[in-house]
C-alpha cells in the first residue's frame, strides 16, 4: 500500500450568515458547502476532484490550504502529530511556507500585481527565511527555468504577462520551497486550449520529476482523465464517488457521475 502524505476526516464548512439563527439562510439561500469530507492523499500522486460550480471542491481545497476556515473536521498531515486545523497561526504559516503550494484558478488571488513576477516568487523564498539575494537570484532563475518561463521576464509585472504565463509564476511560487503538497485549483479554467495544454504537459513533468503530491480541482473530466491518479466527484459538497480515474470514467456508477461522463463524450 502506498505511504500516505495527508488525511482528511470528516470535513465540514457551513456558511452562517448574521441574518439567520440556523445554518441555512432564508435570505441568501447559503447551504453546506463541505459536507462531511473524508479521503487520503498518498505520496507522489495526483487526486482529482471534480464536480459543478457549486460542489464544494474550491471551498474543499481553500480549507486545506487555510484561507477559509472550517467548521469542523480533522486534517493530518504525514509528520505532524496534530490535527492541522488546530495548530496555531506561526504553525499554519510554517506548514503553508515549506510543506504546501497553492496555484488559484484567478492569478489575482495567488499574485501581488505591485510586485514583479520575480518578487512574487522571491517573496515566497523571504518567507522560508531566505536572505542572501544572489543566492534568492539564482534559486529565481532555477524556477523560471522550470516552468518554462523566460528569463528576461523575471522582472517583468504581473499585469504584462498572459494568462499562461501568469499561472506558471503561480506554479513557480508554488515549487519555491520544494513544498510536500501543491493544491491546483481550475489551474487551466479561462485559458485557450493550446495554453491549457502546455500548462497541463509542465503540471505532468513537474509532477513526474520531483514526485509533488497534488489535489487538482476541475470540472473537466478532460483534465483529471489526463493528469489524475484517482478522482473523486463532489456534488452538493459530498463526496458522491470515488476511485480510479480510468474506473470511474469507464465505468461510473452514480446517476450524477454517469451525467458529467456523458457530457464528456
Amino acid at each position: 500500500m502506498r505511504d500516505w502524505i495527508l488525511k482528511v476526516k470528516n470535513l465540514t464548512k457551513i456558511p452562517k450568515c448574521l441574518e439567520s439563527e440556523t445554518n441555512k439562510c432564508s435570505f441568501c439561500k447559503a447551504t453546506i458547502a463541505v459536507n462531511s469530507v473524508s479521503f487520503t492523499l498518498h505520496r507522489g500522486e495526483i487526486l482529482g476532484i471534480v464536480g459543478e460550480s457549486g460542489s464544494g471542491k474550491s471551498t474543499l481545497v481553500r480549507s486545506l490550504y487555510f484561507d477559509i476556515t472550517p467548521t469542523f473536521g480533522e486534517v493530518y498531515l504525514n509528520g505532524e502529530e496534530r490535527n492541522i486545523f488546530n495548530f496555531n497561526s506561526q504553525e499554519k504559516r510554517r506548514l503553508r511556507n515549506f510543506k504546501m503550494g497553492m496555484v488559484y484558478q484567478s492569478p489575482f488571488l495567488g499574485l501581488n500585481f505591485e510586485i514583479t513576477a520575480g518578487g512574487n516568487v522571491a517573496e515566497r523564498l523571504l518567507m522560508a527565511n531566505w536572505r542572501n539575494y544572489f543566492n534568492i537570484r539564482r534559486r529565481l532563475k532555477e524556477l523560471f527555468e522550470k516552468t518554462e518561463l523566460p528569463l528576461n521576464r523575471i522582472d517583468d509585472f504581473p499585469s504584462t504577462l498572459s494568462g499562461g504565463m501568469l499561472q506558471r509564476v503561480q506554479i513557480a511560487k508554488a515549487l519555491a520551497n520544494n513544498p510536500e503538497i501543491i493544491f491546483l485549483d481550475e489551474p487551466t479554467s479561462g485559458l485557450d486550449l493550446s495554453v491549457q495544454a502546455r500548462l497541463l504537459d509542465l503540471i505532468k513533468k513537474i509532477q513526474h520529476e520531483f514526485k509533488i503530491s497534488m489535489i487538482l480541482v476541475s470540472h473537466d473530466l478532460g483534465v483529471i482523465r489526463l493528469l489524475a491518479d484517482r478522482v473523486l466527484v463532489m456534488k452538493e459538497g459530498r463526496i458522491i464517488e470515488s476511485g480510479l480515474t480510468d474506473q470511474i470514467l469507464e465505468d461510473p456508477q452514480h446517476p450524477y457521475t454517469q451525467l458529467l461522463v456523458n457530457s464528456m463524450l
